[in-house]
């Protein structure tokens, strides 16, 4: 199977911002991108395999603008489309589903409500849910990971390989482990968790977080044994096109969609 590359979008407003270890907006901690629609159009034309939209404010207003979003991207992008961020319910991901996305990501709403995923996958089946788990490490040194939620703020006490196996036995299709760590750092994935997660299910697993130079990606794929690299910054400040990790992966003999 061809690794996947992800460009990842987090909407704040209606325009894709990026922050450092999940950086907040009412703290600063979030720098503006551009226009989602626009970035969406430049990873499509630079060949990406899927791109996903985080609605990270989810507000009622928030949620109108990324149904736009969405429509706006659906309408002119020819790539799988997923969409998180404040989907509670199985009517969220219909609306989400019906505005043009092929997935909807879910992650406290599935910690607080583990049965929709079970709901969402039998409504629209489990390649249609996908599970976000934001871990952090417990201690420097310490290799256990729990699971955090509302944006990496909560520790739900969790361990993240065993909530990943429970979200994939009640019908996840996809996980995307996501490290607080690493987040925004680019000093590298989180290959330990990465691997862990990745030998304990049988979905697919996305890394997401602390991707900075092309190696980065090569490593969480062959030694995290992950199926696909989710990245942000370095596509969205010009560092490396999404043809440019390909390549490079190519070069290291992972089958990736040329």
């Amino acid at each position: 199977m061809a690794k996947r590359v992800i460009p990842c979008l987090d909407v704040h407003d209606g325009k894709v911002t990026r922050g450092v270890q999940f950086g907040v907006a009412e703290k600063g901690g979030l720098r503006n991108v551009g226009d989602p629609v626009e970035l969406a159009l430049r990873y499509n034309e630079q060949g990406a395999d899927e791109m996903v939209f985080f609605d990270i404010t989810a507000t009622a207003h928030g949620r109108g603008t990324m149904v736009n979003v969405i429509e706006r991207a659906a309408d002119q992008c020819f790539m799988p489309l997923t969409v998180g961020g404040g989907i509670r319910s199985v009517d969220d991901m219909y609306t989400m589903l019906r505005a043009g996305a092929d997935k909807t990501s879910i992650n406290s709403s599935a910690l607080a409500n583990p049965d929709l995923i079970r709901q969402g996958a039998e409504k629209f089946g489990s390649q249609c849910i996908v599970v976000s788990i934001d871990a952090k490490r417990v201690a420097p040194g310490v290799d256990q990971w729990r699971v955090f939620s509302h944006g990496g703020r909560k520790d739900t006490g969790l361990d993240a390989v065993d909530w990943a196996k429970r979200a994939v036995s009640l019908g996840a299709g996809e996980i995307v482990l996501n490290s607080i760590d690493a987040d925004g750092t680019k000093a590298g994935f989180d290959l330990v968790i990465t691997r862990r997660i990745s030998e304990s299910v049988g979905v697919p697993v996305v890394a997401s977080g602390g991707a900075g130079k092309l190696e980065h990606m090569a490593e969480v794929l062959l030694e995290g044994k992950a199926d696909a690299v989710l990245a942000a910054s370095i596509f969205h400040f010009g560092e490396y096109t999404v043809g440019d990790v390909k390549q490079f992966l190519a070069t290291q003999n992972i089958p990736v969609r040329l």
